[in-house]
């Protein structure tokens, strides 16, 4: 006989104790998170250190740090965290205020690969953005200094150190250059 696995819920999610690790939820099942290392924690910072300057003076929306959770399907539930995330000025006003995981995905998803992180996971989690609604997802690897960014129904755009990442028309104005992520 097969055990089946108990789902888990979103609100049963955010109800969890503190056991030390970070969570995600994957259509009701529970994926355990690592601690981000020093590389993987100063990359995040900075992409998040501008996006999130640039959001505010220009009154755009609002920007999340590591791990906020987004609520991207029900029943089976999916909460996916990434490094960082904006959401328009628009989005955040009609969701109200919201005391657990926002209501959909971010316009703009960041994540940045780990050490310990499969590539086979991370384009997972890239596709669910997207298919979720996401309009923009960017792929650091700190690996190999590259920003891959996806946009639905285009190809994907390899960035190296001498390019610019640029928000385009989901977050107008923003340019931040490659080689900063990694500085």
């Amino acid at each position: 006989m097969v055990a089946k696995t108990q789902l888990v819920t979103a609100e049963e999610l955010l109800d969890m104790p503190d056991d030390g690790f970070k969570y995600e939820l994957v259509r009701g099942e529970l994926r355990k998170m690592a601690p981000a290392g020093f590389i993987h924690g100063t990359v995040s910072g900075n992409i998040f250190g501008s996006l999130h300057n640039h959001v505010r003076v220009n009154g755009l929306g609002q920007v999340t740090a590591a791990e906020t959770g987004f609520l991207l399907a029900r029943d089976p539930d999916t909460v996916r965290a990434p490094d960082a995330a904006f959401v328009r000025r628009e989005r955040v006003e009609a969701a109200g205020i919201v005391d657990g995981y926002f209501p959909g995905p971010p316009d703009l998803a960041v994540e940045v690969i780990s050490p310990n992180d499969r590539y086979t996971e991370v384009y997972e989690k890239v596709d669910e953005w997207l298919e979720a609604g996401a309009s923009m997802v960017v792929v650091v690897n700190p690996r190999n200094r590259t920003a891959t960014v996806r946009v639905a129904g285009m190809n994907p755009v390899i960035l190296g150190e001498g390019d610019t990442l640029e928000g385009g028309d989901i977050v107008p104005g923003w340019r931040m250059a490659v080689a900063d992520i990694f500085a």
